[in-house]
């Protein structure tokens, strides 16, 4: 029976960078001849990825490429390197906060990429492969690789600093938000922030480690990558912190909203309730109440009522109490 994979992208790619698609329903982890190395896209959902990978890879980097679940990492083994990194989701009608995955095994003459939902970047290079140009080394595919994920992750990180400007308009400015609108962004930069401070340490890895796979040039362009991640990181925490304050602000509005309340509730009650005995008092209907039979009663212990509320409010004044 014959095997196939179907791969989402298949490259011979030679020196100065000329792709060529590979046809091969099985194909080889070794470049064909007359190319400098070989690129293979991976699908994870494909039923033959995992025995295709088993049996052309290491073990160790076969069984990274097919794990259900990853974090950015940057590891070296037999000769190779395990590589993890996340990108924002920009597939239409999916939260861009929800990071996609991809996977790769990467050596002098090969990269093995494997991922579950569409990234762009990579989706850009096999586009540029398709048109018959491509990285002309698997290094400089690396680099290429993580500076389109980085310009996509700093975009979507400014866009988070916008959205809080706005917030903090709205709030400070104009105080017409509560608590709960703050949570969307919140979400989003929690979110984010997961996968890109290990990823900031995945790439200072790869940059700082003395791997003869990553030429000098490459890791020039790869180590200001990695500083720019770190700014990502740096502009999360940011955003992050400004939303906590936002939303201690809001909460400390509200207590003092309601303290305000409830001390002018108090200070009504307090004035009200001297009046209260008195209109209690003479509202019993008992014998011997005075001014019952008296026509300008009524109007009398009004007025006194009146005087009595006016001077506890005197009071309270001089108190400072109000």
């Amino acid at each position: 029976m014959t095997r196939s994979l179907s791969p989402l992208a298949a490259f011979d790619i030679n020196e100065d960078g000329r792709a060529t698609a590979i046809t091969e329903a099985w194909p080889d982890a070794k470049p064909g001849t007359g190319a400098r190395w070989r690129w293979l896209h991976l699908e994870l959902s494909d039923p033959n990825m995992a025995t295709w990978v088993q049996e052309h890879l290491p073990p160790v980097a076969a069984n990274a490429l097919v794990q259900a679940e990853t974090r950015p990492r940057c590891d070296a083994h037999d000769g190779g390197i395990i590589l993890n990194l996340r990108g924002v989701n920009m597939n239409p009608g999916q939260e861009t906060d929800d990071m996609v995955s991809l996977r790769l095994w990467v050596t002098d003459r090969l990269i093995v990429s494997s991922r579950l939902r569409k990234i762009f970047a990579v989706d850009e290079i096999r586009k540029e492969a398709v048109a018959g140009t491509a990285p002309a080394s698997p290094d400089a595919f690396l680099q290429r690789l993580v500076e389109g994920l980085t310009d996509r992750l700093e975009a979507v990180s400014l866009s988070l600093e916008d959205a809080t400007d706005a917030l903090e308009d709205a709030i400070l400015e104009e105080d017409d938000l509560q608590a709960t609108a703050l949570a969307p962004t919140r979400r989003k930069v929690i979110r984010i922030r997961r996968y890109v401070g290990p990823q900031r340490e995945a790439l200072h890895r790869l940059t700082q480690s003395d791997n003869i796979l990553v030429g000098p040039h490459s890791r020039q362009l790869l180590a200001e990558s990695a500083n720019r991640a770190t700014r990502i990181v740096e502009e999360l925490d940011s955003v992050s912190a400004r939303l906590t304050a936002l939303q201690d602000h809001l909460y400390a509005e509200h207590s003092a909203r309601m303290s305000r309340n409830g001390y002018v509730l108090s200070v009504v009650a307090a004035i009200f309730l001297p009046l209260g005995f008195l209109t209690g008092l003479f509202g019993m209907n008992v014998a011997g109440m005075p001014g019952t039979e008296w026509a300008h009663a009524f109007a009398v212990v009004s007025m006194i009522m009146a005087l009595i509320g006016v001077g506890l409010f005197a009071l309270f004044r001089v108190l400072k109490w109000l």
